[in-house]
């Protein structure tokens, strides 16, 4: 049961077994999320799912990657989830509009690709569950700047 948890919960529900672009398809899988935390609840419900998911993917990410080699295995998409719901942190007011969470996603998928600034050095200094995580929450911390600078000015 400890096994199937931790595969449900860092597959995001199975998206990250998708054989190409596991990634991508764990960054859409949070926006239906998003959307109804958005539409349904309030920026710090938002926040304290995103926590309980963080803590949650780093259970999770642990459990699988503990008897592997490979410290940041594709399949492991709920950190994608988490970053991704951080990206619409910032612009929490301009939720009701879909080309918001285009642009979010978007900007979270090529920060998180490209692995720039801290993102980069989580994923590439800090080997375990911890980095698995972080990266993608540092991306998704520098997508929502950037989304909150051009909701600002445009």
């Amino acid at each position: 049961m400890k096994k199937f948890a931790a595969y449900l919960t860092a597959t995001w529900f199975g998206l990250g077994f998708s054989p190409k672009a596991s990634g991508t398809f764990g960054s859409l899988g949070a926006l239906p999320l998003v959307w109804v935390l958005a539409f349904y609840a309030s920026l710090p419900i938002m926040f304290a799912v995103a926590a309980v998911l963080f803590f949650a993917g780093v259970w999770a990410t642990h459990q699988i990657i503990k008897q592997q080699e490979n410290k940041d295995p594709s399949l492991v998409v709920i950190d994608e989830v988490v970053g991704q719901m951080l990206s619409f942190s910032l612009v929490w007011p301009y939720l009701a509009d879909w080309k918001i969470y285009a642009l979010g996603f978007a900007l979270f998928r090529f920060f998180d690709i490209c692995k720039m600034g801290p993102v980069k050095f989580f994923d590439s200094r800090v080997h375990n569950a911890w980095g698995v995580m972080l990266d993608d929450v540092f991306a998704g911390i520098t997508a929502a700047i950037v989304l909150y600078l051009l909701c600002s000015f445009f």
